[in-house]
């Protein structure tokens, strides 16, 4: 068990003051048998009405919904938890899902619903001939397939840390040959669903006590990765950019059928098209497991420019 303190801060700035539209805060970590939320709190300046719900995946939703004008906006996230997820993991995989290519039970695919269709358009058949070609014949090990699909993207993808907005479409990822966490998150993820799997995208943070990982520059930051279901085991998380199966190092805060629908923060403000200054996002994730008499593990990291990806990953 690893306790940890998760802060995440975001700050908008505006050359004049602004009336600011809802914004739709996604900052509530997923509670499971890995992960214990001790607590949670999120706090907004200026002041605003704060209500929660649920959206269709079961994640934990904030709207926030201000009054008046304001040159600046900050939204400040303390999150309280013990991570529980084992560096080694078993799966256990249904006898009838253990080699590849298998067959989800009817009433899983049917729940799988969209998370088994791609969502992006691959005319000409690239991705899906790409993914095939981690197949290793007419039977394969469908957890040892996964493994060498995850760590093929990274073979293939430079990671390269980006803020500009939006993802890269999976074919444009391998165009190009390099991206962002998001951008393996989702290659991955459209991949396995070329192959028949249900997969989704999760957003989150990386713990990184010893700087070692890909994504983040010191020992924790914002961060994409992707869960296939495999029938027996469940969700499984694979992350590409780190080529490292199951959650011990990662915090899920949402899960959703692609990264738009797991953004941190989105909202919209009313006011001229130049009135917008700036934005920084700073993350910072505490470890109090450190030994007595050393201090705690702490990472900072921020960035700054326009209310774009920046505010949807890190990485």
């Amino acid at each position: 068990m690893i306790p940890l303190t998760v802060r995440h801060r975001t700050t908008y700035r505006y050359h004049r003051a602004v009336s600011l539209g809802p914004h739709r805060l996604m900052l509530r970590p997923r509670e499971s048998r890995d992960l214990r939320l001790i607590s949670s709190a999120v706090t907004v300046a200026p002041a605003a009405q704060v209500t929660w719900a649920h959206d269709v995946f079961g994640n934990s939703v904030a709207t926030a919904m201000f009054q008046g004008a304001t040159d600046c906006l900050v939204i400040d996230s303390v999150v309280e938890l013990e991570l529980y997820s084992s560096a080694w993991p078993v799966f256990d995989i249904a006898a009838s899902a253990i080699v590849y290519p298998f067959r989800y039970s009817d009433d899983e695919w049917t729940d799988l619903g969209a998370l088994t269709i791609q969502q992006y358009s691959d005319p000409t058949g690239r991705l899906a001939k790409w993914a095939r070609g981690f197949v290793g014949g007419d039977r394969t090990d469908t957890l040892a397939l996964l493994k060498d699909l995850s760590l093929g993207v990274s073979a293939w993808i430079r990671y390269q840390s980006r803020d500009d907005e939006g993802t890269q479409s999976p074919r444009e990822t391998l165009d190009r040959g390099w991206g962002s966490c998001r951008d393996f998150a989702e290659l991955f993820v459209e991949a396995a669903r070329c192959l028949g799997f249900g997969a989704r995208i999760v957003s989150g943070y990386l713990f990184n006590p010893d700087r070692s990982l890909t994504g983040s520059a010191d020992a924790g930051s914002t961060h994409a990765w992707g869960e296939v279901f495999v029938s027996g085991a469940g969700w499984i998380s694979f992350d590409p950019t780190n080529r490292s199966v199951g959650g011990s190092n990662l915090i899920p805060v949402a899960v959703a059928r692609n990264v738009r629908q797991a953004m941190p923060v989105a909202g919209s403000y009313v006011g001229n098209s130049d009135a917008f200054a700036g934005m920084a996002v700073e993350v910072l994730v505490t470890s109090n497991a450190a030994p007595p008499g050393n201090r705690a593990l702490e990472a900072r990291s921020s960035v700054g420019g326009a209310p774009k990806d920046a505010d949807r990953f890190r990485a």
